[in-house]
């Protein structure tokens, strides 16, 4: 058990790289299936293990690794857990053994190529989540963006290399301006104490100067406003979900696009504090013009996947707005709108997760996503109608489901700090039940106008295995917040009231007092 807390982090990172090598020396794709859906189910229980024995009375980052690894540099192997990223390690963890099972059906020479891919996705993904060292984190950062790219560029659609190419532009110029404020960051830091660092640890405390703040700031900001994306970095994000198969819209929109919003509050924010106070009016009204302008894009669309494409534009402009609500005349970030935000990614990644499944799964059945080609299935498909409407409730924020707690605290906490950029933002919720609503309603609802549509046949117990779980955990979400929010919560109060002089401690890599309790009585 020792063993395990002190190294569960890099277990957690790296088996699924580790799978994605034994996917490709598997002699059979069908043993490949197999070695992927067991390599991420075991990262799944090692992320459940996280969660588990996370002490969620504490805002210290939890099962540290701490390791020198290039000291003449001062560039060390940090990993770490808090309530900032926990919700999120575990939400990376859930989803990729359920896109697995979505694929486990097809067949092809490639397929192997895309499991093993698929797995070093998910291996990025988890790295740049734990990772508390710059260089450590942008390794990771920029390894998930090769996978992504080929799983758009061999399995996607007509556009498949438009789509994918726009992605990679776009994603890496923003890259190589964080790389560039990540040097000057490192230099300044040594003049500053006269020690060589690139962990997150030790420049938490020893912000620069403000002028300089501002520049490094916006080289970050823009970083990461890329990938959420925020207006009016967005325009890439359409065309890659809507020639990406459907795996990889899932976990573009499931994981990646809050790798971004993860970015703002774990980098930007912290490390320059002061900038935040003058860049935030900028960020939030960016937020909120992609809040309406994601939503009426939505609205208008013909293609269901590229509806939700644009929904996903809409969702995280409310969790943008949530991240930079300052208080106080700046304070202090308002502690309801981060907690919002932080929630709403995940309800985001399993509401929106479960539309682009659904999507696939007409898209599989009649080879068009188009809505004037559907009309009336609830008729034929009744429990992919129950899943569809589970779905869109979430994600137009229904009582009772997740996306409700998120956009609640996220306007709540926005209307204590702007009262103007609150009401503006309400606007989007209007909107987005329209849009979603409209959706329902050409797919379900009405007759059965095309003869096509008339012999589909409803979910299979494979849709079924994977969508089921997405609908029970967008309701337990909605219905018990505080499952989740008790365990993130000292962190983000820790952040919203010390970001200015914010410094996160790093607790023993074993067990808490708590969790050594609760191992000893499972021993």
């Amino acid at each position: 058990m020792d063993f395990l807390n002190h190294h569960v982090l890099s277990l957690l990172t790296f088996v699924p790289l580790l799978t994605a090598f034994a996917v490709l020396l598997s002699p059979s794709l069908g043993l490949a299936r197999w070695v992927s859906m067991l390599g991420s189910l075991l990262t799944f229980l090692l992320s459940i293990h996280v969660w588990y024995y996370f002490d969620g009375q504490t805002s210290g980052l939890q099962f540290t690794e701490i390791h020198n690894w290039i000291p003449t540099f001062g560039i060390k192997y940090i990993m770490g857990v808090d309530g900032l990223n926990l919700l999120l390690v575990v939400l990376t963890a859930f989803l990729t053994p359920l896109i697995l099972l979505s694929v486990w059906h097809l067949d092809g020479s490639k397929q192997k190529a895309f499991l093993a891919l698929f797995m070093s996705l998910e291996c990025g993904m988890l790295g740049s989540l734990v990772a508390f060292d710059l260089v450590f984190f942008y390794i990771f950062w920029e390894a998930m963006l090769i996978p992504m790219y080929f799983l758009i560029g061999i399995w996607g659609g007509k556009n498949r290399i438009y789509a994918t190419s726009k992605f990679i532009i776009y994603t890496f110029a923003g890259s190589l301006l964080m790389l560039a404020a990540m040097i000057v960051l490192y230099i300044l830091h040594f003049e500053q104490t006269g020690i060589y660092t690139t962990s997150l640890l030790d420049l938490y405390g020893a912000p620069p100067a403000y002028p300089t703040q501002m520049w490094l700031f916006a080289a970050f900001a823009i970083a990461f406003a890329i990938k959420v994306p925020v207006f009016p970095f967005h325009t890439w994000l359409p065309d890659a979900h809507t020639e990406a198969p459907t795996a990889g819209s899932v976990i573009l929109a499931g994981v990646m696009l809050k790798l971004g919003t993860y970015g703002l509050v774990r980098f930007a924010i912290p490390l320059f504090p002061e900038a935040v106070v003058s860049y935030a009016p900028l960020i939030v009204g960016l937020g909120v013009i992609g809040i309406v302008y994601g939503a009426l894009n939505a609205w208008m669309q013909t293609d269901a996947k590229r509806m939700v494409a644009y929904s996903s534009v809409s969702h995280l402009g409310f969790v943008v707005i949530g991240s930079f609500a300052l208080i106080g005349g700046g304070a202090a970030l308002s502690p309801e709108a981060l907690t919002g935000a932080i929630y709403q990614q995940i309800n985001h990644g399993i509401s929106t997760g479960a539309l682009f499944f659904l999507v696939g799964v007409i898209y599989e059945r009649r080879h068009t996503r188009l809505l004037a080609d559907f009309g009336g299935l609830a008729k034929v498909m009744p429990w992919f109608g129950v899943m569809l409407i589970v779905a869109t409730l979430s994600s137009v924020g229904l009582p009772g489901t997740g996306g409700f707690v998120g956009e609640f605290l996220i306007l709540l906490g926005t209307f204590m700090a702007s009262p103007l950029a609150g009401s503006v933002a309400s606007l989007g919720v209007l909107l987005g039940a329209i849009y979603m609503l409209t959706l329902c309603r050409k797919i379900l609802f009405g007759p059965i106008t095309h003869e096509e549509n008339k012999n589909l046949s409803d979910l299979t117990p494979r849709e079924f295995a994977y969508l089921t779980p997405l609908a029970i955990l967008a309701i337990v979400m909605g219905v018990f917040p505080n499952l989740f929010l008790d365990k993130i919560r000292p962190s983000i109060e820790n952040l919203a009231n010390n970001y200015k002089s914010y410094k996160i401690v790093a607790e023993a890599p074993a067990l808490n007092e708590a969790g050594d309790k609760r191992a000893e009585a499972s021993r």
